[in-house]
């Protein structure tokens, strides 16, 4: 577990220095109503990431068959990468459009990793349900972001 804790961990480290300045990006830009203040971002990806750690590690202990496994992690790491991206496009480049367009795909390939989890262990799927509402919410922030900027 600590492995798959401290790679989902990774991941979301390696995403926030490839970004950049995102802090001071966020702090420019306008903004839409509810959008949080910029020090609660690391603090619920810090978490997010520690859940999707969690639950990748329940899929590789489940008795699920390797084909569904197989598939559960395919969907894991393909998220990952477009979470990864994300952030690059969206603060380093302030591509906030195609941001956008990237935030839609994640949030479809959170809904299959979701769905594939579900098939190998439901406390794996149901610990990702937090993640695929603050991508929600992001979308929300992204779009509203790139209509006021």
């Amino acid at each position: 577990m600590l492995i798959s804790l401290l790679f989902a961990e990774l991941i979301g480290v390696l995403s926030s220095i490839a970004a950049g300045g995102s802090f001071s990006l966020y702090q420019q830009i306008d903004r839409p109503p509810l959008s949080p203040p910029a020090i609660l971002f690391p603090l619920v990806w810090s978490l997010l990431y520690a859940l999707m750690g969690v639950s990748v590690y329940l899929v590789y202990i489940s008795s699920a068959s390797p084909a569904d496994k197989l598939k559960a992690f395919g969907s894991y790491f393909l998220q990952l990468l477009l979470n990864f991206l994300w952030s690059i496009i969206y603060f380093r480049l302030n591509m906030l459009w195609s941001a956008a367009i990237l935030l839609l795909l994640l949030t479809a390939a959170v809904i299959v990793m979701i769905v594939r989890f579900y098939k190998c262990s439901a406390a794996a799927a149901g610990i990702n349900i937090p993640y695929f509402l603050w991508i929600c919410f992001a979308l929300y922030l992204n779009i509203g972001t790139a209509v006021l900027n």
